[in-house]
């Protein structure tokens, strides 16, 4: 009889050891082993074990609700197009909306986008990138033998056929003339991300090469004189660049847990801060947009950008029809040669040229350029946000 009992007893116990560490999953052997010892000890951890089961749900719950909050905000950039578009019109109807974000703050956002950039990069990835001299030299080309080239053909165009003022033809071969737009790197990291440091060397490099490119050209093709302005030139590329993309990659490197943290949010801050540098420039030249030129201006600016943006594509599938990443490197830089630094633009001509007639072009590239690249970003991820 004490025999057994001890089996019995071993049985029990065996049923605890065995039982107890699962869930609710087997309370059926749970409630066998409580009917043989006749306790309460398998009733009170059979509830203990439903509710940590219930507390595990509520955070398995939350922690999905999290992640596709998450999913949300990196999902955000397929929006850009329709928040540029609605930033142009508010900017259009109320210009008070976008007057407050003045020229002294267009450094700090476009510094913001670089740096939104960087925390998602290497410095392997600039290593890599550093080792393709001949596509960055193509989209240098594409930047300063194209565009320019293009400026005075439909700034021509524009003053015989469409018989708008010389000052209108003058202010979009000076937005030809100037260097790479730095939201070309952001539409490249939206549409190729591994190819946004081919991007970000080559539009450093183009603004680099302003300081003494930028002045030739507008001497030679409008007989017109800027000052080289070394020093702040340097410092510009500095602000806007170097020190932002520096800092995402040290985060990136040596704080990857602040990277994780803050990346989810960086595609709406981006968005927000891309309509304010879209709507600024519109409602601070609001009444040179609105002149009898500002609509006819349209034309030949779409159909710059237009023509910039497609001859970029081709003639990187001509160049290197071999090449592994071809489609990709395409749209790189087509990104670089369809989209000018036109806020560059507009402050040479602001500060340069007597007629406000001469920023038009580049007030109205601002726009009409942004809405094509993020239009072309939407185009070709068409397949990854279906």
């Amino acid at each position: 009889m004490w025999i057994r009992s001890s089996k019995l007893l071993m049985n029990v116990n065996f049923w605890h050891s065995v039982c107890l560490p699962v869930c609710c999953d087997e309370l059926i052997e749970l409630r066998w082993a409580e009917r043989v010892d006749c306790g309460r000890k398998p009733l009170r951890r059979e509830v203990m074990c439903s509710a940590g089961t219930g507390a595990n749900n509520e955070k398995a719950q939350e922690a999905s609700g999290l992640m596709k909050w998450e999913d949300v905000l990196k999902n955000v950039n397929v929006y850009i197009p329709h928040a540029v578009l609605a930033s142009t019109v508010l900017a259009l109807s109320y210009p008070p909306s976008f007057t407050w974000f003045t020229t002294k703050y267009y450094a700090p956002a476009l510094g913001f986008l670089m740096f939104a950039v960087g925390v998602n990069l290497s410095i392997g990835d600039f290593k890599h990138a550093m080792e393709r001299p001949a596509p960055i030299a193509l989209g240098l080309a594409g930047q300063y033998i194209l565009k320019p080239l293009l400026g005075v053909i439909f700034a021509a165009l524009a003053v015989r056929f469409l018989h708008l003022p010389d000052a209108i033809g003058s202010g979009l071969i000076l937005c030809s003339c100037v260097s790479g737009a730095q939201l070309s790197n952001y539409a490249t990291f939206l549409t190729d991300p591994g190819l946004a440091p081919l991007s970000i060397v080559m539009t450093a490099l183009s603004t680099a090469l302003a300081v003494v490119v930028t002045p030739l050209l507008t001497l030679w093709l409008l007989g017109k004189r800027l000052p080289i302005d070394l020093v702040g030139m340097i410092t510009n590329i500095t602000k806007i660049v170097v020190a932002p993309i520096a800092g995402g990659l040290f985060l990136n490197r040596f704080l990857p847990q602040v990277s994780r943290l803050i990346r989810p949010y960086l595609p709406l801050l981006s968005l927000l801060v891309t309509c304010c540098c879209v709507g600024s420039p519109l409602s601070v030249n609001i009444n040179a947009v609105r002149s009898p030129f500002g609509l006819q201006i349209l034309l030949p600016v779409v159909a710059f950008h237009t023509a910039a943006f497609i001859i970029g594509y081709k003639v990187t599938e001509v160049t290197f029809p071999r090449a592994a990443d071809i489609s990709a490197l395409a749209r790189t830089i087509s990104f670089e040669t369809g989209m000018q630094s036109s806020l560059l633009g507009l402050a040479l001509a602001n500060r340069f040229f007597p007629d406000p007639m001469v920023g038009l072009p580049s007030a109205i590239s601002v726009v009409i350029m942004s809405l094509m690249a993020f239009g072309l970003v939407i185009y070709w991820n068409r397949d990854k946000h279906p």
